[in-house]
Protein backbone atom coordinates (compact mmCIF):
# COMPACT_ATOMS: atom_id res chain seq x y z
CA UNK A 1 0.00 0.00 0.00
CA UNK A 2 1.16 3.49 -1.30
CA UNK A 3 1.02 6.13 1.56
CA UNK A 4 -0.63 8.93 0.68
CA UNK A 5 0.35 12.57 1.50
CA UNK A 6 -2.94 14.34 2.44
CA UNK A 7 -3.25 17.64 4.14
CA UNK A 8 -6.50 19.31 5.85
CA UNK A 9 -9.59 17.99 7.27
CA UNK A 10 -10.11 14.63 5.91
CA UNK A 11 -5.88 13.75 6.30
CA UNK A 12 -6.32 10.07 6.35
CA UNK A 13 -4.43 6.34 5.53
CA UNK A 14 -6.50 4.05 4.29
CA UNK A 15 -6.24 0.34 3.88
CA UNK A 16 -7.43 -1.25 0.43
CA UNK A 17 -8.49 -3.94 3.11
CA UNK A 18 -10.81 -1.52 5.17
CA UNK A 19 -12.41 -0.20 1.95
CA UNK A 20 -15.40 1.01 2.25
CA UNK A 21 -17.88 3.47 -0.29
CA UNK A 22 -19.37 6.51 1.19
CA UNK A 23 -22.02 5.45 3.40
CA UNK A 24 -21.69 2.55 6.12
CA UNK A 25 -22.84 -0.46 4.65
CA UNK A 26 -26.08 -1.79 6.81
CA UNK A 27 -26.77 -5.44 8.05
CA UNK A 28 -30.67 -4.66 6.50
CA UNK A 29 -32.05 -5.65 9.85
CA UNK A 30 -33.61 -2.94 12.57
CA UNK A 31 -33.10 -3.58 16.17
CA UNK A 32 -35.66 -6.16 16.92
CA UNK A 33 -34.47 -8.19 13.69
CA UNK A 34 -36.96 -7.20 11.34
CA UNK A 35 -35.63 -7.49 8.01
CA UNK A 36 -35.86 -4.59 5.33
CA UNK A 37 -37.68 -5.20 1.99
CA UNK A 38 -35.24 -4.78 -0.45
CA UNK A 39 -36.47 -2.52 -3.85
CA UNK A 40 -39.56 -0.05 -4.07
CA UNK A 41 -39.66 3.49 -5.05
CA UNK A 42 -37.81 6.27 -3.28
CA UNK A 43 -39.23 9.15 -3.30
CA UNK A 44 -37.15 12.54 -2.11
CA UNK A 45 -39.50 15.60 -1.75
CA UNK A 46 -36.93 18.86 -2.58
CA UNK A 47 -37.72 22.61 -2.27
CA UNK A 48 -35.62 23.05 -5.67
CA UNK A 49 -35.00 21.87 -8.26
CA UNK A 50 -31.40 20.69 -9.89
CA UNK A 51 -30.39 23.30 -12.31
CA UNK A 52 -28.17 20.85 -14.57
CA UNK A 53 -27.36 17.34 -14.50
CA UNK A 54 -24.20 18.36 -16.34
CA UNK A 55 -21.52 17.99 -13.65
CA UNK A 56 -19.18 20.70 -14.99
CA UNK A 57 -22.46 23.26 -15.54
CA UNK A 58 -23.50 24.12 -12.16
CA UNK A 59 -22.03 24.89 -8.32
CA UNK A 60 -25.53 24.18 -6.85
CA UNK A 61 -26.32 21.87 -4.06
CA UNK A 62 -29.95 21.08 -5.96
CA UNK A 63 -27.95 19.79 -8.37
CA UNK A 64 -25.24 17.69 -6.65
CA UNK A 65 -28.34 15.71 -4.52
CA UNK A 66 -29.18 14.44 -8.15
CA UNK A 67 -25.79 14.31 -9.55
CA UNK A 68 -24.08 12.48 -6.92
CA UNK A 69 -26.43 9.43 -7.20
CA UNK A 70 -25.61 8.73 -11.15
CA UNK A 71 -21.67 10.10 -10.75
CA UNK A 72 -18.64 8.78 -9.02
CA UNK A 73 -15.32 10.93 -8.24
CA UNK A 74 -11.85 9.13 -7.86
CA UNK A 75 -11.45 10.20 -4.17
CA UNK A 76 -14.81 10.07 -1.99
CA UNK A 77 -15.69 11.09 1.91
CA UNK A 78 -17.57 9.56 4.86
CA UNK A 79 -19.33 11.33 7.39
CA UNK A 80 -16.87 13.55 8.72
CA UNK A 81 -15.30 14.21 5.46
CA UNK A 82 -12.59 11.46 5.42
CA UNK A 83 -10.96 10.90 2.35
CA UNK A 84 -11.31 7.24 1.05
CA UNK A 85 -10.60 5.46 -2.09
CA UNK A 86 -13.44 6.00 -4.63
CA UNK A 87 -13.08 5.37 -8.74
CA UNK A 88 -9.13 5.31 -8.05
CA UNK A 89 -7.88 2.61 -5.28
CA UNK A 90 -5.20 4.23 -4.19
CA UNK A 91 -2.85 7.56 -4.62
CA UNK A 92 0.46 9.22 -3.99
CA UNK A 93 2.55 12.36 -4.50
CA UNK A 94 5.46 12.09 -6.82
CA UNK A 95 7.00 15.25 -5.71
CA UNK A 96 5.67 18.71 -5.29
CA UNK A 97 3.95 18.76 -8.28
CA UNK A 98 2.70 15.51 -9.66
CA UNK A 99 0.19 12.76 -8.23
CA UNK A 100 -0.32 9.37 -9.67
CA UNK A 101 -4.02 7.79 -9.17
CA UNK A 102 -4.15 4.21 -9.64
CA UNK A 103 -7.81 3.66 -10.97
CA UNK A 104 -10.28 0.63 -10.44
CA UNK A 105 -10.09 -2.05 -13.15
CA UNK A 106 -13.59 -3.52 -14.09
CA UNK A 107 -15.66 -0.55 -13.92
CA UNK A 108 -18.20 0.95 -16.84
CA UNK A 109 -20.21 4.05 -17.31
CA UNK A 110 -23.65 3.72 -17.58
CA UNK A 111 -23.76 3.14 -21.90
CA UNK A 112 -21.06 0.31 -21.65
CA UNK A 113 -18.20 2.46 -22.16
CA UNK A 114 -15.04 1.22 -19.85
CA UNK A 115 -13.81 3.62 -17.23
CA UNK A 116 -10.08 4.08 -17.20
CA UNK A 117 -7.36 6.74 -17.55
CA UNK A 118 -8.47 7.77 -20.35
CA UNK A 119 -11.78 8.80 -19.16
CA UNK A 120 -10.44 10.58 -16.37
CA UNK A 121 -8.34 13.17 -18.81
CA UNK A 122 -11.49 13.79 -20.64
CA UNK A 123 -13.49 14.96 -17.94
CA UNK A 124 -10.95 16.70 -16.21
CA UNK A 125 -10.23 18.08 -19.24
CA UNK A 126 -13.17 19.19 -20.21
CA UNK A 127 -14.05 20.91 -17.00
CA UNK A 128 -11.02 23.27 -17.32
CA UNK A 129 -12.39 23.79 -21.27
CA UNK A 130 -12.64 27.70 -21.45
CA UNK A 131 -14.87 27.17 -23.78
CA UNK A 132 -17.14 25.04 -21.33
CA UNK A 133 -16.55 27.82 -19.02
CA UNK A 134 -17.14 25.37 -15.93
CA UNK A 135 -18.45 27.49 -12.63
CA UNK A 136 -16.06 24.44 -11.08
CA UNK A 137 -12.86 25.04 -12.83
CA UNK A 138 -11.73 26.93 -9.94
CA UNK A 139 -11.25 23.84 -7.57
CA UNK A 140 -8.83 22.02 -10.19
CA UNK A 141 -7.13 25.78 -12.03
CA UNK A 142 -4.32 24.47 -10.65
CA UNK A 143 -3.73 21.37 -13.30
CA UNK A 144 -1.53 21.99 -16.15
CA UNK A 145 -1.63 18.46 -17.94
CA UNK A 146 -3.72 14.81 -17.19
CA UNK A 147 -0.69 12.63 -18.42
CA UNK A 148 -2.30 9.21 -18.89
CA UNK A 149 0.87 6.56 -17.76
CA UNK A 150 -1.50 3.12 -18.51
CA UNK A 151 -4.99 2.19 -18.97
CA UNK A 152 -5.38 2.21 -15.45
CA UNK A 153 -3.05 5.04 -13.86
CA UNK A 154 -3.36 8.76 -14.08
CA UNK A 155 -0.74 11.21 -13.48
CA UNK A 156 -1.36 15.07 -12.05
CA UNK A 157 0.67 17.60 -12.92
CA UNK A 158 0.05 20.54 -10.99
CA UNK A 159 1.57 24.16 -11.82
CA UNK A 160 2.45 25.00 -8.40
CA UNK A 161 2.23 22.50 -4.86
CA UNK A 162 -1.06 21.90 -4.27
CA UNK A 163 -1.80 20.14 -1.17
CA UNK A 164 -5.74 20.07 -1.08
CA UNK A 165 -5.56 18.40 -4.35
CA UNK A 166 -6.64 14.81 -3.17
CA UNK A 167 -10.08 16.56 -1.92
CA UNK A 168 -10.71 19.13 -4.66
CA UNK A 169 -11.10 15.69 -6.53
CA UNK A 170 -13.63 14.51 -4.16
CA UNK A 171 -15.57 17.71 -4.95
CA UNK A 172 -18.86 16.50 -7.16
CA UNK A 173 -17.11 18.85 -9.71
CA UNK A 174 -14.49 16.09 -10.57
CA UNK A 175 -17.12 12.92 -11.31
CA UNK A 176 -16.46 11.15 -13.92
CA UNK A 177 -19.05 11.17 -17.13
CA UNK A 178 -18.94 8.94 -19.88
CA UNK A 179 -16.18 10.07 -22.47
CA UNK A 180 -18.32 9.03 -25.14
CA UNK A 181 -21.56 11.35 -23.63
CA UNK A 182 -18.44 14.18 -23.77
CA UNK A 183 -17.74 13.47 -27.18
CA UNK A 184 -21.29 13.93 -27.97
CA UNK A 185 -21.38 17.33 -26.43
CA UNK A 186 -18.72 18.68 -28.16
CA UNK A 187 -20.25 17.58 -30.98
CA UNK A 188 -23.06 19.47 -30.14
CA UNK A 189 -21.67 22.48 -29.41
CA UNK A 190 -19.85 22.39 -33.19
CA UNK A 191 -23.19 22.39 -34.42
CA UNK A 192 -24.48 25.54 -32.57
CA UNK A 193 -25.57 24.18 -29.23
CA UNK A 194 -24.78 25.28 -25.52
CA UNK A 195 -22.15 23.65 -23.57
CA UNK A 196 -23.88 20.92 -21.21
CA UNK A 197 -27.07 20.38 -23.61
CA UNK A 198 -26.10 16.69 -25.01
CA UNK A 199 -25.10 15.65 -20.98
CA UNK A 200 -28.04 17.47 -19.67
CA UNK A 201 -29.81 15.15 -21.19
CA UNK A 202 -27.87 11.88 -21.15
CA UNK A 203 -26.24 11.87 -18.06
CA UNK A 204 -24.33 8.96 -17.77
CA UNK A 205 -21.66 7.89 -14.84
CA UNK A 206 -20.53 4.86 -13.26
CA UNK A 207 -22.94 5.26 -9.79
CA UNK A 208 -25.20 2.91 -8.50
CA UNK A 209 -28.31 5.01 -9.85
CA UNK A 210 -28.84 5.07 -13.58
CA UNK A 211 -30.76 8.59 -15.05
CA UNK A 212 -34.56 7.58 -16.17
CA UNK A 213 -36.20 10.76 -16.98
CA UNK A 214 -36.73 14.27 -15.78
CA UNK A 215 -39.95 16.15 -15.95
CA UNK A 216 -38.96 19.98 -15.34
CA UNK A 217 -40.37 21.52 -13.34
CA UNK A 218 -41.99 18.37 -11.41
CA UNK A 219 -39.61 15.67 -10.79
CA UNK A 220 -36.67 13.74 -11.65
CA UNK A 221 -36.21 9.90 -11.68
CA UNK A 222 -33.48 7.40 -11.27
CA UNK A 223 -33.14 3.78 -11.37
CA UNK A 224 -31.11 1.23 -10.10
CA UNK A 225 -28.09 0.28 -11.63
CA UNK A 226 -28.21 -3.67 -11.87
CA UNK A 227 -24.54 -3.85 -12.98
CA UNK A 228 -23.23 -1.19 -11.00
CA UNK A 229 -19.45 -2.66 -9.74
CA UNK A 230 -19.80 -2.14 -5.80
CA UNK A 231 -22.26 -3.88 -3.35
CA UNK A 232 -25.94 -2.13 -5.49
CA UNK A 233 -28.20 0.32 -4.16
CA UNK A 234 -31.25 -1.28 -1.80
CA UNK A 235 -34.62 0.66 -3.46
CA UNK A 236 -35.45 0.00 -7.66
CA UNK A 237 -35.42 3.63 -7.76
CA UNK A 238 -35.51 7.16 -6.74
CA UNK A 239 -37.84 9.99 -7.41
CA UNK A 240 -36.87 13.58 -7.16
CA UNK A 241 -40.23 15.50 -6.72
CA UNK A 242 -39.89 19.50 -6.94
CA UNK A 243 -42.48 20.54 -3.91
CA UNK A 244 -41.25 24.30 -3.18
CA UNK A 245 -43.74 24.92 0.03
CA UNK A 246 -42.71 23.07 3.46
CA UNK A 247 -46.12 22.83 4.85
CA UNK A 248 -46.68 20.75 1.12
CA UNK A 249 -43.18 18.45 1.65
CA UNK A 250 -44.28 18.07 5.59
CA UNK A 251 -47.31 17.24 4.85
CA UNK A 252 -46.53 14.63 1.93
CA UNK A 253 -43.87 13.24 4.63
CA UNK A 254 -46.74 12.57 7.34
CA UNK A 255 -48.90 10.24 4.75
CA UNK A 256 -46.20 8.83 3.38
CA UNK A 257 -46.53 10.57 -0.37
CA UNK A 258 -42.79 10.77 0.51
CA UNK A 259 -39.85 9.25 2.55
CA UNK A 260 -37.38 11.97 2.46
CA UNK A 261 -37.67 15.76 2.44
CA UNK A 262 -34.97 18.31 2.28
CA UNK A 263 -34.54 21.34 4.02
CA UNK A 264 -36.86 21.14 6.89
CA UNK A 265 -37.03 24.24 8.65
CA UNK A 266 -36.07 24.62 12.60
CA UNK A 267 -39.57 25.90 13.63
CA UNK A 268 -41.28 22.54 12.01
CA UNK A 269 -38.84 20.47 14.42
CA UNK A 270 -41.95 20.10 17.35
CA UNK A 271 -44.47 19.35 14.30
CA UNK A 272 -42.19 16.09 13.77
CA UNK A 273 -41.92 15.76 17.49
CA UNK A 274 -45.29 15.39 17.66
CA UNK A 275 -46.08 13.08 14.87
CA UNK A 276 -45.48 9.30 14.72
CA UNK A 277 -44.05 7.60 12.06
CA UNK A 278 -41.37 10.77 10.74
CA UNK A 279 -38.40 12.12 12.62
CA UNK A 280 -35.95 14.63 11.94
CA UNK A 281 -32.20 14.20 10.67
CA UNK A 282 -29.54 16.45 11.89
CA UNK A 283 -26.47 17.20 11.01
CA UNK A 284 -23.60 19.63 11.64
CA UNK A 285 -22.98 21.35 8.31
CA UNK A 286 -19.45 22.84 6.55
CA UNK A 287 -21.93 25.27 5.44
CA UNK A 288 -22.30 29.60 5.60
CA UNK A 289 -24.80 31.27 5.38
CA UNK A 290 -24.17 35.00 4.93
CA UNK A 291 -25.25 38.40 3.80
CA UNK A 292 -23.40 39.72 0.85
CA UNK A 293 -22.44 43.38 -0.53
CA UNK A 294 -21.82 43.45 -3.76
CA UNK A 295 -19.14 45.62 -4.39
CA UNK A 296 -19.70 46.54 -7.91
CA UNK A 297 -22.82 48.83 -6.27
CA UNK A 298 -22.00 52.27 -5.73
CA UNK A 299 -22.95 52.56 -2.51
CA UNK A 300 -21.85 49.16 -1.31
CA UNK A 301 -18.09 50.01 -2.71
CA UNK A 302 -17.78 51.81 0.76
CA UNK A 303 -16.26 50.24 3.61
CA UNK A 304 -18.52 52.22 6.43
CA UNK A 305 -21.71 51.36 4.78
CA UNK A 306 -20.68 47.39 4.50
CA UNK A 307 -19.84 47.38 8.58
CA UNK A 308 -22.37 50.31 9.41
CA UNK A 309 -24.94 47.10 7.88
CA UNK A 310 -23.15 44.52 9.79
CA UNK A 311 -23.30 46.15 13.26
CA UNK A 312 -26.78 46.72 12.58
CA UNK A 313 -27.36 42.51 12.44
CA UNK A 314 -27.86 40.57 15.82
CA UNK A 315 -27.13 37.00 14.80
CA UNK A 316 -28.15 35.90 18.02
CA UNK A 317 -31.88 37.02 16.64
CA UNK A 318 -31.68 35.24 13.42
CA UNK A 319 -30.11 31.87 15.44
CA UNK A 320 -32.77 31.75 17.94
CA UNK A 321 -35.86 33.68 16.19
CA UNK A 322 -35.30 31.92 12.98
CA UNK A 323 -33.23 28.70 13.59
CA UNK A 324 -34.92 28.12 16.68
CA UNK A 325 -31.44 27.76 18.33
CA UNK A 326 -30.46 24.94 15.58
CA UNK A 327 -27.09 25.85 14.10
CA UNK A 328 -24.15 27.76 15.25
CA UNK A 329 -23.57 31.77 14.83
CA UNK A 330 -21.14 32.24 12.45
CA UNK A 331 -17.72 34.47 13.34
CA UNK A 332 -15.85 33.73 10.20
CA UNK A 333 -16.31 32.88 6.39
CA UNK A 334 -15.21 28.77 7.58
CA UNK A 335 -17.34 26.86 9.61
CA UNK A 336 -15.23 24.50 13.02
CA UNK A 337 -15.45 21.20 10.99
CA UNK A 338 -12.90 23.04 8.20
CA UNK A 339 -9.20 22.98 8.14
CA UNK A 340 -8.09 26.59 8.61
CA UNK A 341 -10.54 27.96 11.04
CA UNK A 342 -10.00 30.29 13.33
CA UNK A 343 -12.43 30.69 16.28
CA UNK A 344 -10.44 33.73 17.42
CA UNK A 345 -11.53 35.89 14.63
CA UNK A 346 -14.57 37.47 15.50
CA UNK A 347 -16.59 39.35 12.57
CA UNK A 348 -18.98 42.39 13.38
CA UNK A 349 -20.58 41.82 16.17
CA UNK A 350 -24.27 44.18 17.18
CA UNK A 351 -23.34 48.21 17.96
CA UNK A 352 -26.17 49.83 16.79
CA UNK A 353 -25.42 53.23 18.18
CA UNK A 354 -21.88 52.50 15.91
CA UNK A 355 -23.81 51.38 13.28
CA UNK A 356 -25.42 54.87 12.87
CA UNK A 357 -22.37 56.36 13.51
CA UNK A 358 -20.67 54.78 10.60
CA UNK A 359 -23.74 55.65 8.32
CA UNK A 360 -23.58 59.02 9.19
CA UNK A 361 -19.75 59.41 8.37
CA UNK A 362 -20.25 57.51 4.59
CA UNK A 363 -23.16 60.41 4.11
CA UNK A 364 -26.02 59.02 4.86
CA UNK A 365 -27.33 60.43 8.08
CA UNK A 366 -30.56 60.50 6.60
CA UNK A 367 -30.65 57.38 5.39
CA UNK A 368 -31.21 55.74 2.09
CA UNK A 369 -32.82 53.18 0.12
CA UNK A 370 -31.55 49.51 -1.11
CA UNK A 371 -32.92 46.02 -2.73
CA UNK A 372 -31.78 43.25 -0.62
CA UNK A 373 -32.16 40.21 -3.02
CA UNK A 374 -32.95 36.43 -1.62
CA UNK A 375 -33.73 32.77 -3.37
CA UNK A 376 -37.51 31.46 -2.32
CA UNK A 377 -36.28 29.26 0.76
CA UNK A 378 -38.88 30.03 3.66
CA UNK A 379 -35.33 30.64 6.12
CA UNK A 380 -34.11 33.17 3.85
CA UNK A 381 -37.05 34.99 3.31
CA UNK A 382 -37.55 35.16 6.69
CA UNK A 383 -34.33 36.30 7.26
CA UNK A 384 -34.50 38.72 4.20
CA UNK A 385 -37.26 40.34 6.52
CA UNK A 386 -35.22 40.89 9.84
CA UNK A 387 -32.72 42.19 8.58
CA UNK A 388 -35.27 45.26 7.11
CA UNK A 389 -36.29 45.62 10.07
CA UNK A 390 -32.89 45.62 11.86
CA UNK A 391 -31.75 48.36 9.14
CA UNK A 392 -34.36 50.03 9.60
CA UNK A 393 -33.16 50.72 12.99
CA UNK A 394 -30.67 52.85 11.15
CA UNK A 395 -32.78 54.61 9.07
CA UNK A 396 -32.13 52.53 5.71
CA UNK A 397 -35.05 51.26 3.27
CA UNK A 398 -34.78 48.05 2.14
CA UNK A 399 -36.88 46.47 -0.31
CA UNK A 400 -36.78 42.88 -0.53
CA UNK A 401 -37.16 40.57 -4.09
CA UNK A 402 -37.56 36.97 -3.96
CA UNK A 403 -36.65 34.86 -6.80
CA UNK A 404 -36.95 31.37 -7.53
CA UNK A 405 -33.62 29.45 -7.00
CA UNK A 406 -32.37 29.42 -10.64
CA UNK A 407 -33.11 33.00 -11.33
CA UNK A 408 -31.71 33.74 -7.55
CA UNK A 409 -28.54 32.24 -9.12
CA UNK A 410 -28.64 34.22 -12.55
CA UNK A 411 -29.20 37.23 -11.20
CA UNK A 412 -26.37 37.02 -8.59
CA UNK A 413 -24.09 35.35 -11.30
CA UNK A 414 -24.39 38.50 -13.41
CA UNK A 415 -24.13 40.85 -10.25
CA UNK A 416 -27.30 42.28 -10.58
CA UNK A 417 -27.93 42.21 -6.88
CA UNK A 418 -27.05 44.63 -4.55
CA UNK A 419 -27.27 42.93 -0.74
CA UNK A 420 -28.17 39.10 -0.92
CA UNK A 421 -28.64 36.34 1.53
CA UNK A 422 -26.74 33.34 0.09
CA UNK A 423 -24.91 30.39 1.36
CA UNK A 424 -21.55 28.47 0.65
CA UNK A 425 -20.51 25.02 1.30
CA UNK A 426 -16.89 24.05 1.77
CA UNK A 427 -17.59 20.66 0.25
CA UNK A 428 -13.49 19.71 0.39
CA UNK A 429 -13.41 20.64 3.98
CA UNK A 430 -10.47 22.90 3.11
CA UNK A 431 -10.01 26.39 3.71
CA UNK A 432 -8.80 27.06 0.20
CA UNK A 433 -12.19 26.53 -1.05
CA UNK A 434 -14.32 28.13 1.47
CA UNK A 435 -12.05 31.55 1.21
CA UNK A 436 -11.84 31.13 -2.58
CA UNK A 437 -15.41 33.61 -2.46
CA UNK A 438 -13.24 36.16 -1.89
CA UNK A 439 -10.39 35.95 -4.70
CA UNK A 440 -10.95 38.31 -8.06
CA UNK A 441 -10.68 35.00 -10.04
CA UNK A 442 -13.90 33.51 -8.85
CA UNK A 443 -16.33 36.41 -9.51
CA UNK A 444 -19.91 35.72 -10.49
CA UNK A 445 -20.91 31.95 -10.83
CA UNK A 446 -17.62 30.38 -9.04
CA UNK A 447 -18.44 31.70 -6.26
CA UNK A 448 -17.82 35.51 -5.47
CA UNK A 449 -21.04 37.13 -5.73
CA UNK A 450 -19.90 40.00 -3.89
CA UNK A 451 -17.60 40.86 -7.05
CA UNK A 452 -14.67 41.91 -4.50
CA UNK A 453 -10.84 42.17 -6.19
CA UNK A 454 -8.21 42.62 -3.81
CA UNK A 455 -4.49 41.82 -4.49
CA UNK A 456 -3.68 41.01 -1.05
CA UNK A 457 -6.53 38.98 -0.38
CA UNK A 458 -5.63 37.29 -3.67
CA UNK A 459 -1.60 36.58 -2.81
CA UNK A 460 -2.60 35.29 0.24
CA UNK A 461 -5.08 32.66 -1.20
CA UNK A 462 -2.33 31.94 -3.68
CA UNK A 463 0.32 31.24 -1.19
CA UNK A 464 -1.50 29.37 1.37
CA UNK A 465 -2.63 26.75 -1.47
CA UNK A 466 0.87 26.33 -2.53
CA UNK A 467 2.15 26.09 0.74
CA UNK A 468 2.80 21.91 1.96
CA UNK A 469 3.29 23.25 5.80
CA UNK A 470 0.40 23.03 7.39
CA UNK A 471 1.19 25.40 10.55
CA UNK A 472 2.25 28.29 7.76
CA UNK A 473 -1.35 27.40 5.85
CA UNK A 474 -3.17 28.16 9.02
CA UNK A 475 -1.56 31.30 9.86
CA UNK A 476 -2.28 32.89 6.16
CA UNK A 477 -5.62 31.45 6.59
CA UNK A 478 -6.22 33.13 9.45
CA UNK A 479 -5.12 36.46 8.46
CA UNK A 480 -6.61 36.21 5.11
CA UNK A 481 -10.18 35.73 7.66
CA UNK A 482 -9.00 38.86 9.66
CA UNK A 483 -8.82 40.89 6.74
CA UNK A 484 -12.63 40.06 5.43
CA UNK A 485 -13.67 40.58 8.71
CA UNK A 486 -11.72 44.20 9.05
CA UNK A 487 -13.08 45.31 5.70
CA UNK A 488 -16.64 43.58 6.18
CA UNK A 489 -17.09 42.01 3.07
CA UNK A 490 -19.49 40.13 3.86
CA UNK A 491 -21.86 39.56 7.27
CA UNK A 492 -21.69 36.09 8.19
CA UNK A 493 -24.57 34.60 9.82
CA UNK A 494 -25.51 31.22 10.01
CA UNK A 495 -23.41 27.94 9.63
CA UNK A 496 -26.20 26.12 9.60
CA UNK A 497 -27.08 22.71 10.99
CA UNK A 498 -28.94 20.53 7.95
CA UNK A 499 -32.60 18.86 8.95
CA UNK A 500 -33.89 16.70 6.93
CA UNK A 501 -37.52 14.63 7.28
CA UNK A 502 -37.35 10.76 7.08
CA UNK A 503 -40.30 8.48 8.13
CA UNK A 504 -39.35 5.93 10.53
CA UNK A 505 -39.39 2.85 7.76
CA UNK A 506 -36.20 4.74 6.01
CA UNK A 507 -33.03 3.28 7.08
CA UNK A 508 -29.21 3.60 6.01
CA UNK A 509 -29.89 7.44 4.76
CA UNK A 510 -27.31 10.11 5.82
CA UNK A 511 -26.85 13.30 5.15
CA UNK A 512 -23.00 14.50 4.07
CA UNK A 513 -22.07 17.57 6.11
CA UNK A 514 -21.70 19.62 3.07
CA UNK A 515 -25.57 19.25 2.59
CA UNK A 516 -25.59 16.71 -0.04
CA UNK A 517 -28.50 13.24 0.67
CA UNK A 518 -26.30 10.05 0.59
CA UNK A 519 -28.86 7.11 -0.77
CA UNK A 520 -26.31 4.41 -1.66
CA UNK A 521 -27.56 1.98 1.42
CA UNK A 522 -31.18 3.69 1.95
CA UNK A 523 -34.03 0.65 2.50
CA UNK A 524 -37.45 1.27 3.01
CA UNK A 525 -38.62 -1.29 5.74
Amino acid sequence: MRKKKLFGLGAVIVSLSALVMVGCASDNTDTEGTASTPGGDLVVDMQSEAVTLDLHGSNDTASSNVTSNIFESLVTQDEELNLEPGLAEDWKQINDTEWEFYLREGVTFHDGTEFNADAVKANLDRVLDPEVASPRAFLFEMISEVEVVDPYTVRIHTEYPFAPLPANLAHYGAAMMSPVAIEADYQAMADGEAPGSYLNEHPIGTGYFTFDSWNSGQSIKLLKNDDYWGEPAKVDSVTFQVIPEGGTRIANLETGASHIVNNVSASDINRFEATDGIHVNQTESVALLYLGFNQKNEVLSDPLVREAFSLAINRTDILEGIFNGVGVEAKTPLAPKIFGHDDSIVFNEYDIEKAKELLAEAGYADGLDITLNTSDQRERTDIAEYIQSALSEIGVNVSIQVNEWGAFLDLTNQGEQELFILSWSTVNGDADMGLSLFHSANQGAQGNRTFVARDDIDELIEEARKSEDEDERLELYSEIQTMIANDSIIQPLIHEEFLVGVRDEVEGFWESPTGVLVLHDVSIQ
